[in-house]
Parts: C-alpha cells; structure tokens; sequence
C-alpha cells in the first residue's frame, strides 16, 4: 500500500474584472481544483488525514456515502485506487448511472444503493454491511471528521499574503471549520465569510462548530466569520438561469472552469456584495476554489 502524500500545494491567482477595478478591489483565487485532477480542491486535503489513520490501523477497505453525483465519491474512489484501498460507496436513492458513478467505477469501487430514509443513519447502515469485515473503515459524507477540518486548516500555511477577506462554500462545514482554525492560529486578522449551499445555511453553525479548536483568538472576536445564506439558488444542487449566465460568463472570461454547486455560487456572491458596496475599498478577497468541477458532467442540460 502507498504511503499517503501529506503535502500539498496550489497557486494563488489573480481574477481581473471592470467591476472590481470600479469598486478598488483586488480578487485572487487559490486554485485547490489543480491539486489532482479528480481528488481535488478540499477533497484531497479532507481525505489525506482520514486515509493516513485507515492507514495506521492497517484498514484496507473503505466505506464512504454520497448522493447520485457526489464528488467526494468520486474522489474516495480515486484515492482508494492510487493509494491501495478497497472502496465501497453507499449511494443515497435508487439505483441509477451517470457519468460520476461510472468514474467510480472505474476506478473499483462497489457500489451500493440505499432507500432516502435508510440512508439518514450512516452507522447504522456501515454496522448494517460492514460490521462484520474488520478492514472496513467508516468515512462520514463529504469526508467531515476532525481529520478533514484539520487537512483543510493547512491551508493558511500556504498563503503568500493576509488577505482581507477569505470565502469557501460550505457543504459540511468541515472545510470551513478547519479554515477558521487556521486563520485563528496564524492570529491573521483575515474575515472568513462562508457561503453555505443548502437552503436555510444557518444550520451550518452548529456543522462548523463540531469542528473548531477552541483559541483565544476565536473567543474575542465575535466576527469570527460570517455566513451569507441567500446565495443558495433554490437549495443543494439547485440553479436559477441566472447563475448559469454567470458561471458561463466567469469560465469565457478567466479560462477557469467552475461549478453550479459550490464554487460557482461562492463566486456570484461575491461579485454581487462587491455590486452592492459590501466591501471597501482597497479590500483584498481570496476565494478557495474547492474543486468539484466533474459536477458539470450531472448538470449539463442547464448550459
């Protein structure tokens, strides 16, 4: 078995727009998407932890969930593959074939399809298959764990500069958590601002909490971070024409493809709070490109 790789590196880039020369801002873009082609963005930085401890406990099979299109599949799958695992995925709702789980596929992982109300109990269901197969390792959806929080926390190391503001979207919450752990222990005085996906994002409160490392930093600032919860389209996996005019615009003029799910909603925030003089002057924003862009391949009839 491969020894997991525990080093990771993306670029910064810059993002030029009227508007953002118009509104004195400076955008810049960590381009976590380049990190590998399907284990990308915070997918990889969310697994490397959870895979160094199935590691440590000589687990070779892993045990992961995920919905019909789910990037975190995918990247489990790859992962398995390249670092010697076993993969199952248990996949929420009928059975169906798609571009995704054909990845899966591909790459050796067993798939398994659970009824919608079956799947609300992740245990259970592992305990259900897998409780028997002393190989087996329990990966929770989208790979939230206190490992991923941390994976994700390494990314305040890599920065060349404090920026302003810092935004992701959040999912589970785990990505966001480990960022705001990094920002406390470097002690940047960096606003995190997360932009959650789901409709009602005010429960990703108590998501980002089951994750974060108490720290003096944290406690004294009320404005920790902040979450903006109308930049959801109509909730998970949902579009309006007037996001996709946006992503399409966005990829036409950077060359930086993006998704409708999670990067692509993150990004429209951002260019409407600039429209609508949220930031000052002068602000420097980093936004985290969280990779996801196979997603496309579920969405393409909206294009």
């Amino acid at each position: 078995m491969q020894k997991i790789e525990l080093e990771i590196f993306s670029p910064v880039h810059q993002i030029k727009h009227p508007l953002l020369d118009e509104k004195g801002l400076k955008l810049f873009i960590k381009r976590d998407d380049l990190i590998h082609p399907l284990i990308s963005g915070n997918k990889w930085r969310k697994l490397k932890y959870i895979l160094a401890k199935a590691q440590s406990e000589s687990k070779t099979h892993l045990v992961t969930f995920g919905g019909a299109y789910s990037n975190h599949l995918l990247a489990t799958a790859a992962a398995a593959a390249k670092f010697g695992f076993q993969s199952t995925g248990i996949v929420r709702g009928e059975e169906v074939n798609n571009d995704t789980l054909f990845m899966c596929r591909l790459h050796g992982m067993r798939l398994l399809f659970i009824d919608r109300d079956s799947y609300r109990d992740k245990p259970a269901l592992f305990q259900k298959y897998f409780g028997n197969d002393a190989d087996a390792f329990f990966i929770d959806e989208g790979g939230a764990s206190a490992e991923g929080a941390k994976g994700c926390s390494e990314l305040v190391t890599e920065l060349p500069q404090t920026y302003t503001h810092l935004f992701c979207a959040c999912g589970t919450g785990t990505t966001a958590a480990g960022i705001i752990n990094g920002i406390a222990a470097h002690q940047l005085p960096t606003k995190f601002h997360g932009i959650p996906v789901f409709k009602g994002g005010d429960f990703m409160r108590d998501e980002i909490a089951k994750y974060l490392i108490p720290h003096p930093s944290l406690s004294e600032r009320t404005d920790s971070y902040h979450l903006h919860t109308d930049y959801h389209f109509g909730g998970y996996g949902k579009t309006t024409p007037q996001l996709i005019d946006f992503i399409k615009a966005f990829i036409a003029s950077t060359g930086i493809l993006i998704e409708p799910v999670y990067t692509g909603k993150m990004l429209y925030a951002i260019f409407d709070m600039a429209r609508n003089n949220y930031f000052n002057p002068g602000d420097e924003i980093l936004v985290i490109h969280s990779g996801g862009i196979w997603g496309l391949l579920g969405m393409k009839e909206k294009f």
